[in-house]
């Protein structure tokens, strides 16, 4: 399968967890789905509305950390709107160091994207900036039963596969509130973990060091929630 493989990296990132909203804030070892549509639509300026839509990544870091943060709190009025009062309290926040996110995605034209993005591209918070190294063509070769896949999450419904099992939204609506959009149970499977046998369809990349790394290919309908 020719794919584009668009490489990221970032300093920092950070991925919350969604049903954590005070206290100690982890973050998840790979980002989800919702994060990586959200960086499509930062480049190309504006809010996508996909019908289908077929891509794979891979994500890893060098170290991961707990700092320190304050966060402000602010009283929210019955009708909605913010109240003037505000009180300040320090939190601790896991983060990554050094982190690296590939991109394998089919159309031309969302992988054009990432070569002038419109809008600062974003590995978690409003201060993980991240940086669009290379963009490149390439050919995929498929492999049936793969048993390399990590650095990923893969959906556990009939998959069953091992690592951090969490409910995460695929995306989000461009409504005020926003609405998650096909929200089910992922496997997330860190970069590190150790190889498995599955079941799935996967295919093959070379990474640095030439390590071989089995990518598995979301796709994705959408319609439903447009119709």
């Amino acid at each position: 399968m020719k794919v584009f493989k668009i490489d990221i990296t970032a300093w920092t990132s950070s991925f919350k967890y969604p049903n954590l909203i005070s206290g100690f804030q982890p973050t998840l070892e790979v980002p989800p789905i919702s994060t990586v549509l959200g960086l499509i639509n930062a480049a190309s300026g504006r809010y996508l509305k996909h019908k289908k839509i077929k891509f794979g990544y891979y994500f890893e870091f060098a170290a991961k950390q707990i700092d320190l943060e304050t966060i402000y709190q602010i009283e929210t009025h019955k009708e909605g709107y913010p109240m003037s009062s505000t009180k300040a309290n320090v939190i601790q926040r896991e983060f990554l160091f050094d982190t690296h996110l590939i991109l394998y995605i089919p159309e031309k034209e969302i992988a054009d994207y990432f070569r002038v993005p419109v809008y600062p591209l974003l590995l978690g918070r409003s201060n993980d900036l991240a940086t669009v190294n290379k963009i490149k063509e390439i050919e995929l070769t498929e492999v049936k039963t793969a048993n390399k896949i990590k650095g990923q999450i893969v959906p556990f419904e009939e998959n069953y596969l091992p690592g951090l099992i969490q409910a995460l939204p695929k995306y989000f609506s461009d409504t005020i509130p926003r609405n998650n959009l096909g929200t089910e149970a992922y496997s997330v499977i860190s970069y590190n973990a150790h190889d498995m046998p599955t079941n799935l369809s996967a295919y093959i990349d070379y990474l640095h060091s030439n390590r071989e790394v089995h990518i598995y290919f979301h796709d994705i309908d959408f319609s439903p929630y447009y119709e």
